[in-house]
């Protein structure tokens, strides 16, 4: 019977573990195709214009489960272009596009032919005048993808509270913003603003990222909400959220002033919610010490009641883990320091600042948004509970690394890595840390490129060559080793009196990541593919271990 039961708690945690493991990255595939290529490439029918604002008017008809609406785009021109590219996938249906053009003083409004080609549609772009703010608005309806299983399967979530009223969501990171509305669909380029108006019955609340600027009664038994967002946003961030709604609210005396923290949770939770919350408090408290202060005030902090797990909108974090912590009221590391935190609250939140602030150009870098928010969970752990607390958490997950494909995917066709980029990445940060050796400067690194690529795109070299050139240590090997391959270094060693042997195996060519170790005395080595031989007297205990903070294999040998 214990065989039994051991059995089965290894089957339902390999179930909890593949959920978070595989939380938001898309499914792998073997091949690519035009359309791929089409969702994935910055090529000439996107890099002639850049996004300046969204405006985004939605209806939501939760009889049928259908939307309708328009967006307004508004863009600047870079340089000549004559195709635009925007995306809107199926079964959505675009209606009409219409350009709006200052000729002179007279403001002009033709409608624009467009052509499809799967979910990327495409216009002849008319004269606009590049030194102008030019817009377009194009109108769209449809019933669009439900989502199966979000946040993993993503699309609009269509459910119920227990009250039996309407609860109404999306989830779209990876699958994208247009599986709902028309939008540039490319992580290089977010809008440096956005309004949000969502429609919907007049019984229910919409709550949307940014602040909440009025209701208005519409005459046919529904509401219009807007909210509006005044940072750059990435465009999977923008998200309704509609429900039975009620809001509890604190301020928080954080680095850059008085911070608006915002709770909309449904009726049924507020209890809960109340309780439970605290720990976003004791969140922002935690990553602004590491990371530097909340990347948008402006904008506010908000945690909202979702019909998912959880995902990291700007501003208005998806928060579905029960109220309970851990997550889903286990621990991930098998610690147990998992279990004194809500996980969705850290983790999603922790994204604010590596996703949020810091986005990277190509989704094949999310490791910049993975890995550093699953390091983040290490951090808030080390903040309140101490630096072997962090250490024993981010040692514990390392069971959850199934090192099947490289971190890093393949660019331009909108296609991450392996699900690795959260716990695997999180340990190559951790050894990073280590060999860095100065928990200041480390911290210093973490709030300098929240300062340096505040609220800007990025690319994996930028983060690579910044971590490099302010640790004053060439880490490249070490991003090769953990983000380009599968192979986890081995450092074979073997000890004949006093003299300790030793080098690196299953490792890229001039991978020399330092070890602390203990031969004798507690000290540094410094291993390539080389053997290197150490020397130690007295007499005395010979025996050999590396530090466990590293993420790497040892082996002894003959």
């Amino acid at each position: 019977m214990k065989r039994i039961v051991n059995a089965l708690l290894l089957l339902i945690a390999s179930f909890i573990l593949s959920d978070h493991t595989q939380a938001q990255p898309l499914s792998q595939s073997k091949g690519f195709t035009h359309a791929d290529t089409l969702r994935g490439t910055y090529g000439p029918s996107r890099d002639w214009w850049d996004v300046l604002k969204y405006n985004l008017n939605v209806r939501f008809n939760i009889k049928d489960s259908t939307i309708n609406g328009h967006n307004d785009i508004q863009f600047k021109v870079l340089k000549n272009g004559t195709v635009m590219q925007f995306d809107l996938q199926e079964p959505m249906i675009v209606d009409s596009i219409i350009a709006h053009i200052r000729d002179y003083k007279v403001m002009k409004h033709p409608r624009l032919p467009f052509r499809k080609d799967g979910n990327a549609y495409f216009i002849e772009a008319p004269d606009f005048n590049g030194s102008k703010i030019n817009y377009i608005t194009v109108y769209f309806h449809g019933k669009p993808r439900i989502a199966r299983r979000p946040p993993w399967d993503g699309g609009l979530i269509w459910r119920k509270s227990k009250d039996g009223s309407p609860w109404v969501s999306a989830a779209c990171q990876g699958l994208g913003a247009s599986v709902w509305y028309p939008c540039k669909d490319h992580q290089s380029d977010e809008p440096d603003s956005a309004e949000l108006r969502i429609t919907c019955q007049d019984t229910l609340m919409a709550v949307g990222n940014g602040r909440f600027r009025g209701k208005t009664v519409n005459k046919d038994g529904t509401a219009t909400y807007d909210w509006a967002v005044t940072n750059p946003i990435n465009n999977y961030n923008i998200i309704p959220y509609i429900g039975k709604y009620v809001h509890f609210s604190e301020v928080y005396p954080g680095e850059n002033g008085k911070l608006d923290m915002d709770y909309w949770v449904l009726q049924e939770n507020l209890e809960k919610a109340r309780e439970q919350f605290k720990d976003a408090a004791r969140m922002m408290k935690a990553f602004e010490h590491w990371f530097g202060p909340y990347p948008f005030y402006k904008d506010s902090y908000k945690l909202v009641d979702a019909p998912h797990l959880g995902m990291e909108h700007q501003s208005a974090t998806a928060y579905g883990n029960g109220y309970r912590n851990g997550y889903r009221g286990t621990d991930l590391s098998g610690s147990g320091w998992g279990l004194k935190w809500d996980f969705i609250i850290v983790h999603e939140s922790g994204h604010e600042w590596f996703a949020n602030n810091i986005t990277s150009k190509d989704i094949a870098d999310m490791w910049i948004h993975e890995s550093f928010t699953n390091y983040s969970e290490t951090l808030f752990t080390d903040f309140w509970y101490g630096k072997e607390a962090g250490n024993a958490y981010v040692q514990g997950t390392r069971k959850n690394i199934q090192n099947d494909i490289p971190i890093i995917g393949t660019y331009n066709v909108n296609r991450e890595g392996s699900g690795d980029m959260y716990y695997k990445g999180g340990n190559m940060l951790h050894n990073i840390r280590q060999v860095i050796n100065d928990d200041e400067k480390f911290r210093q690194i973490l709030r300098g490129l929240n300062k340096t690529f505040y609220h800007k795109t990025v690319t994996t070299k930028e983060v690579e060559d910044y971590i490099s050139r302010q640790s004053k240590i060439d880490f490249s090997k070490v991003f090769d080793q953990y983000l380009r391959t599968t192979q986890i270094p081995v450092l074979e060693y073997k000890v004949e009196g006093n003299k300790l042997s030793y080098r690196y195996t299953n490792c890229v060519k001039g991978f020399g990541m330092p070890l602390k170790v203990k031969f004798k005395t507690e000290q540094w080595i410094r291993p390539t593919e080389d053997w290197k031989t150490l020397d130690l007297y007295p007499e005395g205990d010979n025996s050999f271990t590396v530090d466990p903070n590293f993420y790497i294999i040892t082996k002894k040998t003959e």
